[in-house]
């Protein structure tokens, strides 16, 4: 397969789990601005922060409220992790491969991005926020379906989910450490509701309570960094992409031929062995172990460029 072939297909599939994921933190910031348990605008500034956008957002709006952050995060047209500029690079991709891709997932994709544009043109937003919201989580999971269902699983659709899961794994680990950026609250129940949240932003509440019951923040932190069977955790992300890399390469998990096996696989392990009163007891606690997290799964994405997409030197 051609490199910028396998760099499309694996940048249209983050770019497309990225607008989900935004939409998914967003809802839940929706949610969590009702209980009141946290201050307004504490609470829409950490949803900034926990995304990494601070200097961006505050450059171009000021001061952090719902109507500002949900203009920056879900149609800005300067912000390049918006909902709009991540479809809009999604369906380019997309367009570029099309003889690779199924016509289903063409048009679901084409439907998807023109539906944004849609809601960015609109002239009044606000009434409509959660319905927008909605309809691009479905959106986004109807493209993964039709993907999984057209599209033969051979290399180029590890590519596609092998970009979906270093994608999901990335963003559950800023859902997780939203905590750090409005400090946490443990009165009148109030952080059980914080905690539920999290788990509601990765749609991991009933299976948390299948396995938990209570909701705590230990145990939330352990079944959304740790579990190796939920699809948004992130040991799962890496498990699940690693195996994609491996089939691509060729190679045997335990062993490593490529910058990119090296990386995947060492962080997979460190989450084989992690054991999560480690984690949270750890200097810095869990919020410095994310930013940790975080550093090695940008080294990670950069050795699956060089690997795969970067154009050799002299070329």
């Amino acid at each position: 397969m051609l490199s910028r072939v396998a760099d499309s297909i694996y940048w249209m599939n983050r770019q497309i789990e990225r607008a989900e994921n935004i939409a998914r933190a967003t809802e839940t910031t929706l949610d969590l601005a009702l209980e009141g348990t946290v201050d307004p605008g504490r609470l829409w500034n950490a949803l900034i922060c926990a995304f990494g956008d601070q200097a961006g957002f505050a450059a171009r709006h000021g001061a952090a409220d719902q109507s500002r952050v949900f203009e920056f995060l879900a149609f800005d047209a300067g912000n390049p992790n918006s909902i709009d500029r991540c479809l809009q690079a999604a369906r380019e991709n997309a367009r570029t491969i099309r003889d690779l891709i199924s016509s289903a997932m063409w048009e679901e994709i084409n439907k998807c991005y023109l539906m944004v544009r849609a809601a960015a043109e609109a002239h009044d937003r606000g009434g409509s926020q959660r319905e927008f919201l909605d309809e691009v989580k479905r959106a986004s999971q109807l493209i993964t379906g039709v993907t999984a269902a057209t599209m033969s699983h051979g290399e180029a659709w590890h590519f596609a989910r092998m970009g979906r899961l270093v994608e999901r794994a990335d963003k559950t680990s800023r859902v997780l450490d939203v905590e750090h950026f409005f400090g946490p609250v443990a009165v009148d129940g109030r952080d059980a509701v914080q905690w539920s949240a999290v788990l509601e932003s990765a749609s991991a509440l009933e299976m948390y309570r299948k396995q938990y019951g209570a909701v705590s923040r230990r145990n939330v932190a352990e079944f959304l960094v740790l579990d190796r069977h939920f699809p948004r955790a992130m040991h799962f992300c890496l498990i699940k992409g690693e195996e994609s890399l491996l089939a691509v390469t060729g190679g045997t998990k335990g062993s490593y031929s490529t910058p990119a096996e090296q990386r995947l696989g060492r962080l997979r392990a460190e989450l084989d062995y992690a054991h999560i009163d480690e984690i949270l007891a750890g200097d810095g606690g869990l919020h410095d172990w994310i930013d940790g997290f975080q550093t090695d799964l940008n080294a990670t994405s950069d050795a699956i460029h060089a690997t795969f997409f970067a154009t050799p030197p002299g070329s």
